[in-house]
């Protein structure tokens, strides 16, 4: 790029009335998808009314992006003008968008390691910078995405369901099966069976998933005993006799013979634990989610996501995140 370089290397014309303007445009272009050989580009009197700006205003702010790289185009007449290429990484760091944020749960499990890795390159690939955090709690994660702490959010399909009407949030994507976890079971220590009377059933409140599930397992069962985990996971609470026994999520169980593992009982609960299983990405409605998700969005490619969770689960990529 040409010119006199401002503060984070900025060129110094796009901190001018049309470099704004610029910066504008460039958010625009990413949100609307224009990234193609062949694009049109929106009208000059559209975007110039769009963005309260004159129609020269505009022309010098799409002169600017040529110069920077971000663009190239070619007028075609009264057909308009169309892009022969761009640069979404160029246009993304002069849009000034910033990084998008993904909320997720607790790294336990190379799944979501997968998830993890997956989710940046898939940001990555179509030009925008994606870091992650990591919340427990799939109600912590809706709130920190509903109050602007995060750009995305991930939590099952279930969790999706139950929360995004309570939250200016709504479904981006459902990754599909086996996407968030690989499966639930019923942990027992030892010496009980699903049988025994007055079981202690270890509830991890922070779980909206398995709180549903072992509400809906143990519906019938008015003798059992709710044992609230503290600081523990659930199957630690069984292997030091505070607990009888815990349904989760088996991707983050440790191998401990000690433990019978088996599976969730009847029909419903084994519909509810698929959805439970299906990775799913939230992020804010309406006026709320204009940003950096927004810029982005028609451009990422969710099997990529899955593809490299894929290949962190069999070893072949070593996950980064």
């Amino acid at each position: 790029m040409n010119g006199i370089h401002g503060p984070a290397g900025l060129d110094e014309r796009f901190l001018t009335r049309n470099g704004h303007t610029a910066r504008q445009v460039a958010a625009l272009l990413l949100g609307q998808g224009t990234d193609g050989a062949g694009a049109r580009l929106p009208r000059v009197r559209d975007l110039a009314e769009r963005l309260g700006v004159g129609n020269g205003t505009v022309q010098a702010a799409l002169r600017l992006l040529e110069e920077a790289g971000a663009i190239t185009t070619v007028a075609r007449g009264h057909l308009g003008t169309f892009l022969v290429g761009s640069d979404r990484a160029v246009l993304w760091r002069l849009s000034g968008l910033g990084t998008v944020l993904a909320a997720m749960p607790l790294p336990h499990s190379r799944r979501f390691e997968g998830l993890a890795t997956g989710l940046r390159t898939a940001f990555e690939e179509a030009g925008a910078p994606c870091a992650i955090t990591f919340l427990r709690g799939a109600a912590a994660r809706v709130a920190a995405v509903a109050e602007g702490r995060a750009e995305l959010a991930v939590l099952s399909r279930s969790a999706a369901d139950r929360l995004t009407g309570q939250q200016a949030v709504e479904l981006i994507a459902d990754l599909g099966p086996a996407t968030y976890a690989g499966g639930h079971g019923l942990l027992l220590r030892p010496g009980i069976t699903l049988g025994s009377p007055g079981l202690r059933i270890a509830v991890d409140a922070a779980s909206d998933d398995q709180r549903m599930l072992t509400e809906r397992l143990f519906a019938h069962r008015p003798d059992v005993e709710r044992v609230p985990c503290s600081s523990l996971e659930p199957w630690e609470e069984l292997a030091r006799g505070r607990a009888d026994a815990t349904v989760w999520n088996l991707d983050e169980v440790p191998a401990q013979p000690e433990i019978q593992v088996l599976p969730l009982g009847d029909e419903l609960t084994r519909d509810l634990a698929v959805r439970h299983a299906s990775a799913a990405l939230i992020g804010r409605t309406g006026e709320a989610g204009a940003g950096a998700l927004a810029a982005v969005r028609g451009a990422v490619e969710w099997s990529t996501v899955t593809a490299v969770q894929g290949e962190v689960l069999r070893g072949e990529r070593v996950p980064a995140y």
